[in-house]
């Protein structure tokens, strides 16, 4: 039977089930930060959604890296319209998704990430970065691209309908010899 709890941080109500997630793997299925960051490291690419002008969203296309302590990388070209509204309003949230189990796209594992975007010149991040996306070393040292950190505020990982969790940013750093 489900149960309405009260979101953490004072969010809204999430409806956890008895066993939520039964097709995982146990140690996935009760450890939903485990799984929210397992998801992150998995994504070839993800959605970026920033503030447009006037506070309108806007959402783009883009290709992520986690750092080691967790934050999410992103590599942004000083020409797009992501990277110009970043510069102007650093909040943004990245939503990764993992693979649809079935035909509803609605049961698909999905986490979003929410916090502030700041460019980062750091070799270091930046191998972490190319070592995830190895195919984008011919441009990695073009002039209008830069490294961005995103440090995160918190997420919500949804693991289909009714298994909603919200999550702490310091649920988003890797534990101890985590793979």
């Amino acid at each position: 039977m489900a149960e309405d709890k009260p979101g953490e941080a004072g969010g809204p109500a999430v409806n956890r089930e008895a066993d939520p997630a039964p097709d995982l793997a146990p140690d996935l299925a009760s450890d939903p930060a485990l799984q929210a960051r397992r998801l992150m490291r998995g994504a070839a690419s993800a959605t970026l959604a920033t503030v447009g002008e006037g506070g309108q969203p806007f959402a783009s296309l883009v290709t992520p890296a986690v750092a080691p302590d967790g934050a999410v990388l992103l590599f942004l070209s000083a020409l797009s319209e992501h990277t110009r509204q970043l510069r102007r309003d650093g909040r943004c949230a990245v939503l990764f998704q993992g693979a649809a189990d079935g035909p509803n796209p609605q049961t698909t594992p999905r986490v979003s990430v929410t916090g502030v975007a700041e460019p980062v010149d750091d070799p270091e991040l930046k191998a972490v970065w190319l070592a995830r996306h190895p195919y984008a070393e011919p441009y990695a040292d073009f002039a209008d691209f830069s490294l961005w950190r995103v440090e995160s505020g918190g997420a919500l990982l949804v693991l289909g309908f009714g298994r909603a969790h919200r999550l702490r940013a310091a649920a988003l750093r890797p534990e101890a010899g985590e793979a």
